[in-house]
């Protein structure tokens, strides 16, 4: 029988885990129930260190990760889990969807000290992942999407969305990230913005199972293939359709959001710079 995510309950005995219990607050004039990301409201105020409802956290997010790693692994190797009722991924849209959720109630917790770290090591996983799973374009940018708006949230202190301050900064932004966190975080940005050129470019797996788009996306679609002033689809030489000018504009809007708040934290030099986008 394969594993499945499932919904875990209050009850779960031994072994089990928790869904964490995370109010949202009242709603108020400067607030929707969820971002345009997609994220949920955070709660009003972080969870106190060492409580109970903390460490429901904790073993949730660590429960999600290793189903997410588990069924990656076995996505890589075939190789059979512990009673083999692990089912590797298909596609990097199956592990986005499992990833979305988790991110969502992370972002929740409005408690900047678990997701810091818990953030950026799903950032450097993420690279992990988009390379050893078959393309699928829509779930990929939407859960990077989610990623940007965290990051760039955490590093202003307030949601960019809506402008409020975020739970954990009521004393300022020594609640956020540090500068070794914000190094890291460059590092971990940056490197995803190279690999999803690259990813994007590639033809999918048969296997990848996810009907998201017609045909794969390359950064030189508009020139192959093409002879005299129109290509072999009679549109003109150069021409980019809604769906492929769509996956530039997305690859040259990863992470932009993240790059402009550690700009401002780490000073100049540092930024959204141009993707090349080359037939080479």
């Amino acid at each position: 029988m394969a594993e499945t995510p499932g919904t875990p309950n209050a009850g779960a005995g031994a072994g089990g885990f928790v869904v964490p219990s995370l109010p949202s607050p009242a709603p108020s004039s400067t607030s929707t129930a969820r971002s345009t990301s997609g994220l949920p409201h955070p709660r009003g105020h972080s969870l106190r260190p060492g409580s109970a409802k903390e460490d429901k956290v904790r073993n949730y997010v660590a429960d999600r990760l290793m189903h997410i790693s588990r069924r990656f692994i076995k996505k890589q190797t075939g190789l059979p889990g512990s009673g083999d009722d692990i089912v590797g991924y298909k596609s990097m849209g199956e592990l986005s969807k499992d990833l979305e959720g988790l991110l969502n109630i992370i972002w929740l917790s409005g408690t900047p000290r678990l997701q810091i770290p818990y953030l950026l090591n799903i950032a450097g996983d993420f690279n992990t992942w988009i390379t050893g799973l078959p393309t699928s374009p829509t779930a990929t940018f939407s859960a990077l999407r989610k990623l940007d708006h965290c990051f760039a949230s955490l590093l202003s202190g307030k949601d960019i969305e809506t402008n409020e301050p975020l739970p954990g900064f009521e004393n300022g932004l020594r609640a956020g990230m540090s500068k070794t966190d914000m190094v890291r975080c460059k590092s971990l940005v940056e490197q995803t913005r190279v690999l999803v050129v690259d990813v994007m470019g590639q033809q999918p797996d048969e296997e990848d199972g996810v009907e998201e788009v017609e045909h794969a996306w390359t950064p030189d679609t508009a020139d192959e293939a093409e002879s005299g002033p129109e290509g072999p689809d009679d549109r003109p030489k150069g021409f980019l359709d809604d769906e492929e000018e769509g996956y530039h504009m997305d690859v040259a809007r990863v992470y932009e959001h993240t790059l402009v708040a550690l700009g401002a934290a780490l000073g100049a030099g540092v930024g959204v710079g141009e993707i090349q986008i080359s037939a080479d």
